[in-house]
């Protein structure tokens, strides 16, 4: 591996990392995915399930087989950053050539940015909510045009904007340090909520076992578009955990940590959102998903930490989860002049300017819209990279010409005609789907039959994916150098 300096496939922090980068052992990643599932948007998938309908049961059974199913994607393209050192942005360039990876990366870096976007808003209303309960002031003022926000709402979430960026400014090091560190704290609060929930509502059988909302719909109306939103939630990180995993002691550091990291704690934060959403029903007459509007229904002192961890959570999470995979994706379009620094500034812009408040406005919206609409996209990428790196290239790849618009990877002028083919092919089945959802009123009339497999649009998409695109590469000789 000789890939150095900069030209327009590379930069420092593109290429390869050496045996001194390769620092992060299990409990970094056990940690990092702490930090990372441990978040609001999590906790409000697994409250929205209940407040879509689901029992307590239902959604918790639901939320575990689908990262059972999303961790085998991270473990088997995780292997590729490991063995070779490069990130999602380079390895992509296998299957779509050194010219089309931009295509996938573009793809997964503006998923990032509504994600990053999201959960900026979530901290910016944190923060509001923490000035409202040491001041008593409560009147923000109407919404202002366009932005559909008050003048309070929007100043919170620049200022928490601002925030995130001096932790973005120290690089990769701090993030791993920022996920080491507030783990423990993030753990510690889980079992306080669990606890408040258990006082006020009989105990944590009775919750569990609670039935759904009257007038629920069919468990198998929610059951399928549920699951592929939990394995959708964590669609980005299966496909830039490369990332994160190129920085890896070995590939049992990265598998251990990702399979003790990822499953357990979820389930955990599972188990305690829909368990502290059920007790809200009881409490306080209605079902409470989002944490913050939970967190100000408390008691004061209970708001003040309840705020302040969750400022904690978000910051941590957010950088983690959100901005290093874009700030990569953009340095790989022009390597020559934008750094990670650089990519993460473009991320963070991407996302204020996308108005993220207006992508969870309910429920049924962030799960059915957001959450599955954006997985029939990154679905079939996964289905690409995984095809290509195991069953076409046997985990074999030459680094080298991964950064060379001449080598083995740039196909025919810099693009894999297979991959962009097999990309369509895919995303065409579900994209009916999505868009009578997503604009009822102009789409909404749409045969059911054209719509039928939106519900299941990552696994669709992926299956479809993998298919055509080895059907069109396993004449290919696999690279062997």
């Amino acid at each position: 591996m000789t890939v150095t300096g900069t030209s327009d496939l590379n930069n420092a922090d593109l290429a390869p990392t050496d045996a001194s980068q390769r620092t992060w052992r299990w409990y970094h990643f056990a940690a990092l995915w702490i930090g990372m599932v441990v978040s609001i948007p999590a906790y409000m998938l697994s409250a929205g399930l209940i407040d879509q309908g689901m029992t307590p049961l239902q959604a918790i059974g639901t939320i575990l087989l689908g990262n059972m199913i999303v961790l085998v994607p991270m473990l088997l393209i995780g292997h590729a950053g490991t063995r070779y050192g490069i990130p999602y942005a380079v390895l992509v360039r296998s299957a779509f050539g050194t010219t089309g990876a931009r295509v996938p990366a573009i793809a997964r870096a503006l998923v990032a940015c509504g994600w990053y976007g999201i959960q900026t808003w979530v901290g910016g209303t944190t923060l509001l909510a923490l000035v409202t309960v040491i001041s008593g002031w409560r009147d923000y003022g109407p919404p202002l045009p366009f932005l559909g926000i008050s003048l309070p709402h929007l100043l919170a979430f620049a200022v928490f904007w601002l925030i995130q960026l001096a932790f973005v400014a120290k690089g990769m090091e701090m993030v791993r340090k920022l996920e080491t560190w507030t783990a423990p704290v993030k753990i510690a609060i889980c079992f306080a909520l669990l606890a408040w929930a258990m006082q006020h509502s009989g105990g944590l059988t009775s919750l569990i076992e609670a039935p759904a909302q009257p007038n629920a719909p069919a468990f198998s109306a929610i059951f399928w578009p549920g699951l592929t939103a939990m394995v959708g939630f964590w669609a980005t990180l299966a496909l830039n955990i490369p990332d994160f995993t190129r920085f890896a002691h070995s590939q049992r550091d990265q598998m251990l940590g990702q399979s003790i990291g990822l499953p357990v704690p979820m389930a955990l934060l599972a188990v305690i959102a829909v368990v502290a959403t059920a007790a809200t029903r009881i409490v306080f007459g209605r079902a409470i998903w989002d944490p913050v509007e939970l967190a100000s229904n408390m008691p004061s002192l209970g708001v003040l930490i309840g705020l302040l961890i969750i400022s904690v959570d978000t910051v941590s999470c957010n950088i983690a989860a959100n901005l290093v995979g874009p700030a990569y994706d953009f340095a790989a379009l022009s390597p020559r002049r934008i750094s990670y620094r650089r990519g993460a500034l473009i991320t963070a812009v991407i996302a204020a300017m996308i108005l993220p408040w207006k992508l969870i406005e309910s429920s049924g919206g962030y799960i059915f819209t957001w959450l599955v609409g954006y997985s029939a996209l990154l679905g079939p990428i996964a289905g690409i990279m995984i095809t290509d790196y195991w069953l076409i290239r046997r985990t074999r790849l030459s680094v080298d010409d991964l950064f060379d618009a001449n080598g083995i990877y740039a196909y025919r002028g810099g693009w894999n005609p297979v991959a962009l083919i097999a990309l369509l092919v895919a995303i065409a089945p579900t994209l009916p789907g999505f868009l009578a959802i997503a604009f009822p009123q102009s789409f909404g009339g749409m045969p059911g039959f054209l719509t039928m497999l939106y519900p299941y649009a990552w696994f669709v998409g992926a299956a479809l994916a993998s298919i055509v695109y080895y059907a069109g590469m396993r004449n290919r000789k696999a690279d062997q150098r």
